[in-house]
């Protein structure tokens, strides 16, 4: 769910109905709202029950849209909410709550003055309570630009700062949740990171993530995505890294993967894919943070994270992948790791898992072909060109484009896997793509660079083609 939203969704807390009563699956009429209005208003005895059947009936759009045209409304909510009797202030928190669920943004911004009191209310004792207050104010943060600048002068950033060492699980995830949506909101960069950067929160972010498989991995989830939009935003990255982000989350990485091998761990894919976007985007700027990371326990971990999770949770792969691709593109440690630790098999493997699989893994095998004869000798020593022919064979353009790509390199750096691919039949499946106009170039070059299979005619080769490669 969170992929297919773009990790923009709302939350909707709901406690378990215990009265038996049914939820309303057809809108009130609006009199029947003015009456239900109009009666939490006098104060009457039963005014807990009425606001139990005034939530319910906020459960559906129409009448959400209605209440908060009824003058009043809100600010009578509000009213209750801030009031002394906490059953009655518990209600009308869950009423507020129903209407930030809304997709209406005029119903979220009908709740807009409500936000300082949920702030206020973040202190609070309840564990239970300060949660429905923080889903509420992340669920009005995701709809609204107006409430979320409403919210900063506020103080909703050090607020948040405030709350990051409650030791309850609960309060610490709806903490996440909120600061998540600040953080994908498109004026975060510049308005509501540095911010952050300059609260406690970065810190205790990183601690909670790296502390997840000990103490429950709902937060540790949630302020995972926190700082992989963090480091998205191309704001913060030194600062992370002054942290100790990349150790930090190397180490994380290593215990995921142990944990997984030895047992069954449903769930934790959901912290490994932030933890291997984080990792992949750090690695992926120019910061020479790479040279902080030389640890052939990653290189393991990883290929044990994409082996434990190929069958069930394949969405993984393509995140390992591009977390290696950016271990190897200029480092020629983990290029030479890779083949010393015999992976190269392992990931020649994976390459028919999906597209992205066999883009992905091309790349990396390019990244280590480009470091020269000897890492080429001994990709083709380890049987590469056999796995090759499959991908290449494909119509997909990309996979065959990395495939050329890889053979180029190969044939340029080891004259003798030129040789051999020609006599496993590759020259007719390079000539599948001649008439492919993005990849004809390139075939024509790596034609020109193979020896020619018995009885077969010289092709004359293209101008351009040599220049293809360069």
């Amino acid at each position: 769910a969170r992929r297919q939203e773009q990790l923009v969704s709302k939350r909707l807390l709901r406690e378990d109905e215990q009265d038996g009563a049914e939820v309303l699956l057809q809108p009130l009429p609006e009199d029947e709202v003015s009456e239900l209005l109009r009666g939490v208003q006098r104060g009457s005895e039963d005014r807990k029950t009425l606001l139990r059947r005034l939530r319910r009936a906020l459960q559906d759009k129409e009448t959400q849209q209605k209440f908060v045209r009824l003058d009043g409304s809100v600010r009578t909510l509000i009213g209750l909410f801030t009031g002394s009797l906490a059953d009655v202030q518990m209600e009308a928190a869950r009423c507020l709550h129903e209407l930030s669920h809304s997709s209406d943004a005029a119903v979220a911004e009908a709740c807009m003055p409500v936000t300082s009191y949920l702030l206020t209310y973040l202190s609070g004792h309840s564990v239970e309570f300060v949660e429905l207050c923080l889903y509420t104010l992340g669920n009005l943060v995701v709809e609204s630009e107006a409430v979320r600048k409403q919210l900063l002068p506020q103080g909703i950033i050090p607020v948040l700062a405030s709350c990051v060492q409650s030791p309850h699980e609960a309060v610490l995830e709806g903490l996440g949740y909120v600061l998540s949506q600040l953080l994908q909101a498109k004026e975060a960069p510049t308005e509501i990171i540095p911010l952050v950067l300059d609260s406690v929160l970065p810190q205790h972010m990183l601690r909670l993530v790296c502390s997840g498989l000990k103490s429950g991995t709902g937060a540790a989830v949630e302020f995972a995505w926190c700082l992989h939009y963090i480091v998205c935003s191309h704001t913060a990255n030194a600062t992370l890294i002054a942290l100790g982000a990349i150790p930090a989350l190397t180490s994380l990485l290593c215990d995921i993967a142990s944990e997984i091998s030895q047992s069954i761990s449903e769930g934790l894919e959901l912290l490994t894919c932030p933890v291997l976007r984080c990792l992949g985007n750090l690695l992926a700027e120019e910061t020479g943070c790479e040279a902080q990371i030389q640890d052939e326990r990653l290189l393991v971990a990883l290929f044990v994270v994409m082996q434990c999770y190929l069958q069930k949770h394949p969405f993984i792969i393509p995140e390992c992948l591009w977390l290696l691709n950016n271990l190897t593109a200029d480092e020629p440690f983990f290029c030479s790791a890779l083949l010393s630790l015999d992976l190269l098999p392992a990931l020649l493997q994976l390459l028919p898992c999906s597209q992205a699989a066999s883009v992905l893994g091309l790349t990396v095998l390019c990244n280590v072909a480009e470091k020269g004869p000897a890492y080429c000798q001994q990709l083709h020593q380890q049987a590469a060109l056999p796995l090759l022919l499959g991908p290449l064979a494909l119509p997909d353009p990309e996979v065959a484009g990395q495939c050329l790509e890889l053979l180029h390199l190969l044939f340029l750096h080891c004259p003798q896997a030129a040789v051999d691919f020609v006599r496993q039949g590759g020259h007719q499946t390079l000539k599948q793509h001649q008439s492919t106009p993005e990849l004809q170039e390139r075939v024509q070059a790596l034609l020109d660079m193979a020896p020619q299979p018995p009885g077969a005619s010289v092709l004359s080769s293209s101008p351009a083609a040599s220049s293809t490669f360069s």
